[in-house]
């Protein structure tokens, strides 16, 4: 099965932005353009975008002709304003007024693109509003998080999604918090889980859909680690694999093929598709007697890890 172990998901995070800015010089992708500052308040978003959302495509398609029984481009409508003038006629006869059509093709669907991510977690509302018992505590090796109050003293129905909404985060210090929050949270909650099940499948599904790609593969390493936090957790999972196994399927086969290269992705659980993979071994592991028929309804390929 693997292993499935994830140590510190939150310092992770830290240690993999640090090599791709020093070392490798890649730029920092911000969802929004904020001053960089923690005790900014975020601008507000259109109450029309949601995370995970996704706009219909305007462009033009090409139509079926019944004549030639195939698909061409209409005809556009002449412009009043592009009439021929002098001189024209030779341009015409080399062929510089003469604009190529688009090859005929259908439309991209689009399916593994980055979706829309806005900035309106309830995570980032809760922070910036004052309301939750956390701070960034910055210590020489890593930051931690410091709690104002003991965790095993939270309210788990209440904090604990909160914490999840705020997984799809990207910017700081917001997506630290949340992912370390999770962390802290499932480490010390143990029977305080369980029944909070049911109000965690919406962030996750929202954070899934979203599908971009270290959004997800930041939800599935803390899927794990829900999995693995208390007894009967997986086998709570079961009955909503139809909310968070159709991203999974959609992106189970996402490997890089780097040839005779070495690639450090799956060490860095960076790799969408062992992620994916390792994830649904475990939910077959801790989910029950049910759980591999439910994952091969949504997931058709995946093979059992378990020994008959």
């Amino acid at each position: 099965m693997g292993d499935v172990k994830v140590n510190d998901v939150a310092g992770a995070l830290f240690t993999t932005e640090y090599c791709e800015v020093k070392i490798k010089g890649v730029s920092l992708n911000t969802t929004t353009k904020q001053t960089g500052s923690c005790f900014d308040q975020t601008q507000p978003v259109s109450a029309q975008r949601r995370a995970g959302g996704h706009q219909m495509q305007t462009s033009n398609v090409p139509k079926y002709c019944g004549p030639t029984l195939s698909h061409r481009w209409p005809t556009e409508k002449p412009d009043p304003a592009l009439y021929l003038q002098k001189g024209d006629g030779e341009k015409i006869k080399v062929g510089l007024m003469k604009q190529e059509a688009p090859a005929v093709a259908p439309p991209k669907a689009e399916a593994f693109k980055s979706r829309d991510n806005p900035p309106n977690s309830q995570f980032r509302k809760f922070y910036e509003r004052g309301d939750l018992p956390v701070a960034v505590e910055h210590k020489g090796m890593k930051n931690v998080i410091s709690w104002k109050v003991d965790v095993d003293k939270l309210d788990y129905h209440h904090y604990l999604p909160i914490f999840f909404d705020g997984i799809r985060e990207k910017e700081e210090p917001y997506r630290f918090l949340a992912v370390k929050g999770v962390e802290d949270m499932l480490r010390q909650g143990g029977g305080k889980i369980l029944p909070v099940i049911p109000q965690l499948i919406i962030p996750i599904k929202t954070a899934l859909n979203t599908r971009d790609h270290s959004v997800v593969c930041i939800t599935l390493q803390l899927l794990q680690k829900l999995v693995d936090s208390a007894e009967l957790v997986g086998e709570a999972l079961v009955p909503y694999y139809r909310q968070i196994l159709p991203i999974l399927n959609l992106f189970k086969n996402k490997n890089l093929n780097s040839g005779d290269k070495i690639d450090y992705a799956q060490r860095k659980k960076a790799c969408l598709g062992e992620l994916i993979m390792e994830t649904l071994q475990l939910f077959e592991a801790r989910g029950g007697d049910d759980a591999f028929i439910n994952i091969k309804y949504m997931v058709p390929t995946y093979e059992s890890c378990v020994a008959m």
